[in-house]
């Protein structure tokens, strides 16, 4: 099922994989071009509706956007917030990971893409961000929102250059970053790091009332589109 108006098509696919049949939620823009392509990792509630939005508007910045349902081998997403976070903390990570490489490999070879791809996750999707740029030396860029960081140990054998978004006042995710950031500077990765002022975890949740933050979310969103307009030219 499609979904399209004049800028933007929306649909649900599905895609075969060794482990099962994958989906998600893709949009792109309504065009006979070519784009780049961002996979987007949603946070420990699944895929919902803000997600959605998030896909949408990468598609209405020129890229196909597609986010993967972390949950797709076991029902999909629940409507219940905490089922969610119950079921995607029991997700095996080996298998995790395996999936959103798979996913990665549908984005390069989906008609309308240009065959580069990036990774853009939230929360515990940021946290898988940094895990597909350590297994996935093709990767052509990552951006990490407010995610645990890779070990420090695991740093060497990323390729893809990063964008990192952090909120100052998220003390447990940001506790994982001075190690991360040290091991980025020794073995000479790209990488720019922003820790986003009277921001917490989850500033960019617009659904979320008491974490959201505006400001820091439009600068957010705002350095994420130049540096994927930037690599993934």
């Amino acid at each position: 099922m499609v979904a399209s108006n004049s800028q933007v098509s929306t649909g649900r696919p599905c895609f075969a994989t060794p482990a099962g049949k994958l989906s998600g939620y893709l949009a792109h823009p309504s065009d006979s071009e070519r784009h780049p392509a961002v996979l987007v990792i949603h946070e420990n509630t699944g895929l919902n509706a803000h997600i959605e939005k998030v896909v949408q508007r990468f598609a209405e910045e020129g890229f196909v956007a597609f986010a993967l349902d972390a949950l797709a081998l076991h029902g999909g997403t629940p409507d219940d917030e905490d089922e969610a976070r119950a079921a995607i903390s029991s997700l095996d990570g080996d298998q995790n990971i395996a999936n959103y490489l798979a996913s990665l490999d549908y984005l390069r070879h989906l008609p309308g893409s240009n065959g580069k791809v990036a990774s853009v996750g939230f929360c515990w999707g940021g946290k898988v961000s940094g895990e597909l740029a350590v297994a996935d030396k093709n990767l052509d860029a990552a951006v990490i929102y407010y995610g645990k960081s890779p070990a420090s140990e695991q740093v060497s054998a990323i390729t893809a250059p990063l964008l990192l978004h952090y909120g100052e006042q998220d003390d447990r995710i940001n506790a994982t970053v001075p190690d991360f950031q040290a091991a980025l500077e020794q073995y000479g990765k790209r990488f720019s790091l922003h820790m986003h002022k009277g921001a917490g975890h989850a500033f960019n949740n617009e659904s979320r009332a008491d974490r959201y933050e505006p400001r820091a979310a439009a600068e957010a969103w705002k350095l994420t589109i130049s540096f994927l307009g930037s690599e993934l030219a």
